[in-house]
């Protein structure tokens, strides 16, 4: 059985509340990534993804440059376990309307992200 911790990625993207979306949107395409975490006093409080800027900004009109991302930001940020098999991921994505699930570890947090294009990557055929 595939598990989160296979899939998911590792590294860790986070910006200041207070960033503008257009620097964030800038990070992300530089990146190569569909979200960010969105940290305060350094914990994560939120996340911005590509849908959130899309929907809540370029849709309704407002300049990138002088909102941040903390007005557009998904919050709390929906968390589940490494250890937890992939369906279970795809069921609390689906049941929540989300694409992306933060993934935390009881020793340390928050440790990683889980996108449902990860979902789409099995580590092996078999394993299904």
């Amino acid at each position: 059985m595939v598990h989160i911790q296979d899939v998911m990625q590792r590294q860790l993207i986070t910006v200041d509340d207070r960033k503008s979306v257009s620097v964030v949107a800038n990070l992300m395409r530089i990146q190569k990534i569909g979200s960010v975490f969105v940290e305060r006093d350094g914990e994560i409080v939120g996340i911005v993804t590509e849908s959130d800027i899309v929907r809540k900004v370029v849709s309704m009109h407002r300049f990138a440059e002088y909102t941040p991302v903390k007005r557009i930001m998904s919050s709390p940020v929906i968390c589940i376990d490494e250890d937890r098999p992939i369906f279970e991921a795809a069921d609390l994505m689906d049941r929540s309307h989300i694409r992306h699930l933060a993934v935390a570890n009881i020793n340390e947090g928050i440790i990683g992200i889980l996108s449902v294009r990860d979902l789409l990557h099995p580590v092996a055929v078999d394993d299904f």
